[in-house]
């Protein structure tokens, strides 16, 4: 299936429901019965192409157990043999752009020899795509660190990435062993992913899980959609916990048990609960509360302060890949994000505020729309 670049941004660098968020693909490999020995990184290297992957980021792949041989991991000097199946993990080859260093500011949270986290502002773009080529967090880590791997494709150290409109965590691979023992880690879905979402509605459950594919939008092709029985998309399941209700809205706390495009964005919506001003799925509209003047103001000025989906990345946990010790971060909620549910909490407490609400006129917008 053709790459498709979206000229928001949201969805660059592939056709999102096959790539997701999680930038690792698995390659399945059957060796020929009449296979002589060859050592497996000269036979993948062959198989594949070396236009595709170099020989080294295979034997990297192989020194971080990313290459399994019938279920086991093996090294690369590992000899293939006759109906030998060969699993490879490695970072998804992309269209190329000619990627321009520049000088943007990081707020860099960690850095060590292996790897770097970054808590990305929330309206900076990861990766270049159609109509950002410029300006990108890879454009950014271009200047700031000369030698990250998998320089030649537009994602050098990345192994996951979080949408434009999104703050919070990010980790980037600076050798090809930390990025083959990351992506493996993502892949196999290890790594621990906690995200802050304010969204519409009282959610009832003080917890739950989402289960249901997600592929791209029947209609829209900017969107994705929840298809609950299997027949398109891919896998997602998404754990969550309420952490505080404000009547209109609810802060959640999301676990992300697989990593696909706008996981959290559709998951919610698809369970009644669209987050706070996301623009590209409805959540820019008052969806919960009354309709007067006074309310209406008080959601616009949140808008306004907060002009993107309440979405954060809060934590991020992974084992490190020289070390071998369980590495987890945590990055506090960002400014605007801060404002935005101090303004709901002073609304619901102020008890002038609360008596101008006209009786008789709640409404749920979403179950009218539906």
């Amino acid at each position: 299936m053709e790459n498709e670049y979206l000229e928001d941004d949201e969805l660059q660098g592939g056709t999102g429901e096959e790539q997701g968020d999680d930038l690792v693909e698995q390659v399945n490999l059957t060796v020929d019965k009449g296979q002589q020995p060859l050592r497996i990184d000269k036979f993948v290297h062959s198989f594949i192409g070396s236009n595709t992957v170099s020989r080294s980021k295979i034997q990297n792949a192989a020194d971080a157990g990313s290459i399994l041989v019938n279920g086991k991991p093996v090294k690369s000097n590992y000899k293939v043999r006759p109906n030998d199946n060969i699993v490879l993990l490695i970072p998804r080859s992309t269209e190329n752009y000619d990627l321009v260093a520049e000088d943007i500011p990081l707020d860099i949270a960690y850095e060590d020899d292996a790897l770097l986290l970054v808590n990305k502002d929330p309206m900076m773009v990861v990766h270049p795509g159609l109509g950002n080529y410029r300006g990108t967090l890879i454009n950014a880590l271009m200047w700031h660190f000369k030698d990250l791997p998998n320089a030649e494709s537009q994602r050098p150290g990345l192994v996951h990435r979080i949408d434009k409109g999104t703050s919070g965590l990010l980790v980037i691979a600076k050798t090809e062993f930390a990025l083959a023992h990351l992506a493996k880690q993502f892949f196999n879905k290890t790594s621990r992913r906690k995200y802050l979402a304010l969204v519409w509605g009282d959610v009832k459950e003080n917890e739950g899980t989402i289960v249901g594919n997600i592929g791209r939008h029947s209609r829209e092709r900017k969107q994705f959609e929840v298809y609950p029985d299997g027949d398109h998309g891919k896998p997602a399941i998404t754990h969550y916990k309420v952490i505080e209700r404000l009547n209109y809205v609810t802060l959640v706390e999301c676990h992300l048990e697989t990593g696909r495009t706008h996981q959290i964005r559709v998951h919610m919506k698809y369970i009644g609960h669209t987050l706070f001003n996301d623009t590209r799925y409805g959540g820019n509209k008052i969806l919960k509360g009354t309709v007067y003047s006074k309310y209406k103001q008080f959601i616009d000025n949140c808008f306004e302060i907060m002009p993107r989906q309440a979405l954060h990345a809060a934590t991020l946990g992974f084992v490190h890949p020289t070390t071998g010790k369980q590495m987890d971060f945590d990055s506090p909620l960002p400014a605007d994000f801060k404002a935005v549910l101090d303004k709901w909490r002073k609304y619901w407490t102020n008890p002038t505020l609360a008596s101008n609400l006209p009786e008789g006129e709640d409404f749920d917008r979403e179950t009218e729309e539906e």
